[in-house]
């Protein structure tokens, strides 16, 4: 299956956000439509496919790194006995 136009935006989007003014949230509400919970639900699982792996592969991979890290983070705090950040 082919990435929709809006797929191909959000993984341009997450090349160079940063590069915009203001927040990401912000710029995630004004350029999608959509709550930044529900784009990283939406991002979450475009990274996992290999159409989007095809497209943008540095952003991809540097995504997929990034939410292995968090993942192991928050794994290792959970078996240390650490309470959450909340």
């Amino acid at each position: 299956m082919a990435l929709s136009d809006r797929d191909q935006a959000i993984l341009d989007f997450e090349r160079s956000w940063w590069t915009e003014p203001g927040s990401k949230e912000a710029a995630i509400r004004d350029r999608f439509q959509l709550s930044p919970a529900r784009y990283y639900q939406v991002l979450n699982g475009l990274i996992e496919s290999a159409d989007a792996l095809a497209y943008d592969p540095l952003v991809v991979r540097r995504l997929r790194r990034l939410r292995d890290r968090r993942r192991r983070a928050r794994y290792e705090r959970r078996t240390s006995g650490e309470r959450p950040l909340r």
